[in-house]
């Protein structure tokens, strides 16, 4: 299934506003990080595990277990702090 990819703030820069990927069925957002981080450089360091990101499916804040459909709009996203 496809799946369109949009990343913002540091994300966007290092990436591109978005691409789409291809992903098997029943996936979860989860296992889409962990693709994304297994390709390895840039997406290995800003994805990373060791990264506070935040997850969206379809403009809904995201848990990594929510399954994604074909379609979908995922987005990743540092968390916000302000002062």
């Amino acid at each position: 299934m496809k799946v369109r990819v949009r990343y913002f703030a540091s994300l966007r820069e290092a990436f591109g506003s978005e691409e789409t990927v291809e992903m098997p069925a029943g996936a979860t957002l989860g296992e889409l990080r962990d693709m994304l981080i297994a390709r390895g450089g840039a997406h290995a360091e800003r994805l990373g595990r060791d990264r506070a990101l935040r997850g969206a499916l379809d403009q809904a804040m995201a848990d990594e277990a929510r399954v994604i459909d074909e379609g979908a709009e995922v987005a990743f996203f540092p968390p916000v702090t302000g002062g």
